[in-house]
């Protein structure tokens, strides 16, 4: 297990990745992987309850189907996260078939206000948190035919749920792109160019085989602050 704190907008985070230790069960292997960064948070004085986003990766698909079930069973009520999933065989480098991403958030205060909001209908993820005035959105896909019809969907279907949440692109902190693998990053990079002019201090890129949707070539998390 990877650790990493920082602090950003005057908040503390406390990143988690790892990999599980191959069990019996996917199911297993996701179970204690997460005790095992519950664990790890008590150190720093937080709990599941602190998680902001959590991001599954799996072998395959029926991995990541289940892990993403069992992240459903694990955290729930007031633990509830933005979430995101993917199938990516080369981020393992051991015989387990899940890895956890886990971001954790120390709140300005300790009274600060948190709100997980379902899409509606609701679905088994969350579309996004809202937690001492940060929007941390879950990952959007699309099933348009091609990239170019799922960047603008997804783009405007984030848009959509940042104006519900009282706040818009224009406020985005963060935006994390994960490509098909098969895809070109440059075209991608146009494609974003072409659209509504993008300032978010930071966005990153990675690759990926595979998404919930078999239809997807793109998943897009984005974090913003609360404000017009």
């Amino acid at each position: 297990m990877r650790q990493r704190i920082y602090s950003l907008l005057g908040r503390e985070f406390v990143e988690l990745l790892g990999a599980a230790q191959p069990a019996a069960s996917v199911e297993e292997e996701t179970r204690v992987l997460f005790q095992r960064f519950e664990a790890t948070l008590k150190q720093q004085a937080l709990s599941l309850e602190n998680t902001v986003r959590i991001r599954i990766w799996s072998r395959d698909r029926d991995a990541r189907n289940r892990a993403t079930a069992e992240r459903s069973k694990i955290l729930t009520g007031n633990a509830r996260a933005c979430s995101s999933s993917y199938i990516s065989p080369d981020h393992f480098d051991s015989d387990a078939r899940v890895a956890l991403d886990l971001l954790a958030m120390r709140p300005s205060r300790p009274d600060a206000e948190r709100r997980p909001v379902d899409f509606e209908p609701p679905r088994n993820y969350l579309c996004y948190l809202r937690y001492d005035s940060l929007i941390f959105c879950s990952g959007f896909t699309s099933d348009a035919g091609t990239l170019e019809g799922q960047v603008e969907e997804i783009l405007k279907a984030i848009a959509g749920a940042l104006a519900v949440a009282g706040t818009s692109l224009s406020k985005a902190i963060k935006l994390s792109l994960f490509l098909q693998r098969s895809q070109k990053l440059e075209t991608l990079k146009q494609l974003l160019a072409q659209g509504p002019k993008l300032e978010v201090p930071l966005v990153e890129f990675g690759f990926v085989d595979g998404y919930a949707g078999e239809k997807s070539l793109l998943e897009v998390e984005a974090t913003a602050v609360v404000g017009g």
